[in-house]
């Protein structure tokens, strides 16, 4: 139950986030901060049940009927997700009080931003498939809201809209995999599924399960050709884009990824599908970071290619490279999580984020130079920082799969080690720039969460055995699918993937001098707009679509509704019922008294002229006459209230039409020969369907009358002896309630538009 209520704690807080800003002004961010914090502890205390392969659970019944339980499961590889995700949200729901301060929105700030703790808390731990999907879309929501949070400009909203799109679209192509998965493994629990792998990828399911699943993963990851809302998302506050966009939402598709690889990995498919994409991102998001001159989408290119090789880590599955993704997953949520918050502090102390305005700021900053310096150390993979292990990791899994792959993982390397140089160097060593506000020091608030996971990256490098054993291994074993160990050590000798290290950084660092030319050649070379540039037009052509359509089926004239209405309806289904052998002759049609046929071509008649009448009150009076034949059937067949309401409707409604004479147009003919025609045959189609219905319904009993339930327990049950009012009143009272309901919104409605015309007329009389 602990676990339930961690997970759902965030959504209650959120709640109360905007009180507790009114009342506690800066200190609000400190007190919010306190949940996360307890977040942390509390699972850093279900680490050994982890590790010792006993992990915390919880699960309960919701809609077993669906397959849906409430089921949470914080094994190795929920557990790392969880701390990320609650470690650095405690550090940036600080950053954000500064960093925002005098916002008069911050307090709904915090409250999205515990929301979205709570949901991408929800995807980590949750055991059931349908369970982690409804976490999934919150987080989608949660981030569209981030992203839009300065919503006065137009960017923003633009931004906002991108990413909830492409995630919300992939989040479609989830939902329909993991149901498909729940079908070829007759379950939705994800500790289930993930025993059954031989199963899984025997199915028929498993190709298509597979392809929608990884479209979800791939738009949430930023993977190509869905990269593009990545960078664009940089539009919302540093907190923001540290926090969701770093390292946190961008790698729950990572985390799906190796959730499922034990069940779903391990065939050629999932090897070329997820190596190759993850290859393709990594590589195309090292090329375009070295272009950038911003350095929030410089960050989040580096952070495009960051994914990418944890996507291609995955996708290639062997145990080397699985362990190089779970140390790679940890190492880059510390130093690019404090990377994005030094960008911010920047941007915050200084007015800008060009690299090219920003210069010899150590003097001024230098415990944000400190941090950034620290994390730009492991960025680049310099020892004794944490980074350092993780890229010897992967270079060691990469040498097993040959020259061309280790030549693509290195060349990303060399990308990480031009933006560590970047961001970490440029800004605060060489030459002093002018910039737009005169810098200074970050307040505490601002400079604590940077320094603090720089220094984790050194203090784990130093001591990798603080993680190797509670936190790395469960992982490993969770992501592998079977019990195993991880022993990491900051130096194993002089090695392919140690030289390999000493040519990326002294490559990468040749790179970052000449950062001038380099730049200006690669900008004209890039294809800037690439996969955005198609989604720009989709969205163009999807707005046209609706606007076109727009016009055909929302024109304005009630006459093409419900021409098309009719039209649909009769075509749909006349063919279902000639098909499908729907059409019943009744046995007892020709026991028709003389008066219910004088009754029948009464009404015909009365309809017949009211079509061709040219007169307006001619019309009417037709038109009445034929609801008064109606009602005297009613009358006629024992329900003599409904033929008191007709006859009130009828006569009611003749009343209305001849009060309101004198506010029609003259009579007149309007529609052409031919249209008349058209309409004449859809009438006598829509007619026709209705009697051929009428005719099949009561010359079928599919199911006994439940006529004689209502004459035996009107009485007894509703103590009421009129059946039809019982009926309404308590057998199919909800029916009747909603009926009133509608009635009294539109009540409701016409009032509130009599009183704004008379208010308009008073005050225009006043005028």
């Amino acid at each position: 139950m602990a676990i339930a209520l961690a997970v759902f704690s965030g959504f209650g807080v959120a709640l109360a986030a905007p009180v507790l800003s009114r009342r506690l002004n800066n200190a609000a961010g400190w007190v919010l901060a306190l949940l996360p914090a307890a977040l942390t502890l509390y699972f850093v205390s279900l680490l050994p049940l982890a590790a010792a392969e006993q992990p915390a659970a919880f699960s309960s019944s919701w809609a077993p009927e669906l397959g849906l339980f409430l089921s949470f499961r914080a094994d190795g590889l929920g557990l790392l997700f969880a701390l990320l995700i609650s470690g650095i949200g405690t550090l940036v729901i600080v950053y954000a009080s500064g960093y925002l301060k005098g916002n008069p929105n911050i307090g709904r700030f915090y409250a999205w931003l515990l929301t979205f703790m709570a949901a991408m808390l929800g995807v980590a731990l949750a055991d059931n498939a349908l369970l982690l999907f409804v976490f999934w879309e919150l987080t989608s929501l949660s981030s569209f809201i981030l992203i839009g949070f300065e919503h006065e400009r137009e960017s923003a909203r633009a931004a906002a809209l991108q990413a909830l799109l492409v995630t919300g679209a992939g989040g479609l192509a989830l939902l329909a995999g993991l149901l498909l998965l729940g079908l070829a493994g007759g379950t939705l629990e994800l500790s289930t599924l993930l025993g059954q792998g031989d199963t899984l990828r025997a199915s028929p399911y498993y190709v298509p399960a597979l392809i929608l699943i990884l479209l979800g993963a791939f738009t949430k990851s930023a993977q190509f050709p869905f990269h593009f809302w990545l960078p664009n998302a940089m539009e919302a506050p540093t907190p923001v884009s540290a926090y969701l966009h770093s390292a946190t939402m961008v790698k729950a598709g990572i985390y799906l990824l190796a959730r499922l690889s034990p069940a779903l990995g391990g065939t050629n498919l999932w090897m070329y599908a997820v190596g190759g994409i993850g290859a393709s991102t990594m590589l195309a998001g090292g090329y375009l970071a070295l272009t950038q001159t911003d350095l929030k989408r410089l960050l989040a290119y580096s952070t495009v290619s960051a994914l990418g090789m944890l996507t291609l880590l995955i996708g290639l599955g062997s145990q080397l490279a699985l362990k190089a993704a779970v140390v790679l997953l940890l190492a880059h949520g510390l130093y690019k999580g404090a990377l994005f918050l030094v960008a911010g502090a920047l941007d915050h102390e200084t007015g800008t984020r060009d690299i090219r305005q920003l210069g010899g700021l150590f003097p001024k900053m230098r415990l944000t130079a400190l941090a950034a310096g620290l994390a730009a150390l492991s960025m680049a993979g310099l020892p004794p920082l944490f980074g350092f292990i993780s890229k010897e990791l992967t270079y060691e899994a990469a040498l097993e799969y040959g020259p061309w792959l280790t030549a693509a993982v290195v060349a990303a390397g060399l990308s990480f080690v031009f933006v560590a140089g970047i961001v970490g160097i440029g800004p605060f060593w060489g030459r002093k720039t002018e910039t737009p506000r005169s810098p200074h020091e970050a307040p505490p608030s601002m400079w604590l969460g940077a320094l603090t996971l720089a220094g984790l990256s050194l203090l784990i490098g130093l001591f990798p055995a603080t993680v190797s054993g509670l936190l790395v291994s469960p992982a490993f074993s969770a992501a592998v699918g079977q019990t195993t160990s991880v022993e990491l050590a900051l130096w194993h000798g002089v090695n392919p993937a140690f030289i390999l290290s000493v040519i990326t950084v002294l490559a990468g660092g040749g790179l970052y001098v000449v950062r001038g030319p380099l730049r200006s050649g690669l900008s004209r070379l890039a294809w800037s707009r690439g996969p955005a540039f198609l989604y720009e037009r989709s969205l163009d052509g999807l707005n046209a679509l609706a606007r076109g359509q727009t016009r055909i089926l929302q024109n304005g004239y009630l006459r093409h509704y419900l021409f098309s209405i009719l039209l649909a309806t009769t075509g749909l289904a006349g063919f279902t019922l000639l098909t499908k052998g729907g059409l019943y002759w009744p046995s007892a049609v020709t026991d028709v008294r003389f008066y219910e046929l004088a009754l029948g071509v009464l009404i015909l008649g009365a309809a017949f002229a009211a079509t061709i009448s040219w007169s307006r009150l001619g019309a009417v009076a037709a038109l009445g006459a034929a609801g008064y034949g109606v009602a005297l059937i009613y009358l006629l067949f024992g329900a003599p209230d409904l033929a008191m309401t007709q006859f009130m409707i009828e006569s009611l409604t003749v009343i209305l039409f001849v009060l309101a004479f004198y506010h029609l147009p003259h009579f007149a003919q309007l529609t052409p020969r031919r249209s008349r025609l058209r309409d004449l045959l859809v009438a006598l189609l829509a007619g026709g369907l209705m009697t051929s219905l009428v005719l099949s319904a009561v010359g079928v009993q599919l199911f006994p009358s439940i006529s004689d339930y209502f004459v035996e327990n009107a009485l007894p049950l509703a103590h009421g002896r009129n059946i039809v009012n019982v009926i309404l009143v308590d057998f199919r009272g909800i029916d009747t309630l909603g009926e009133i309901t509608v009635l009294g919104i539109a009540a409701t409605g016409v009032f509130a538009l009599l009183k704004l015309r008379m208010s308009r007329r008073k005050t225009g009389d006043e005028k």
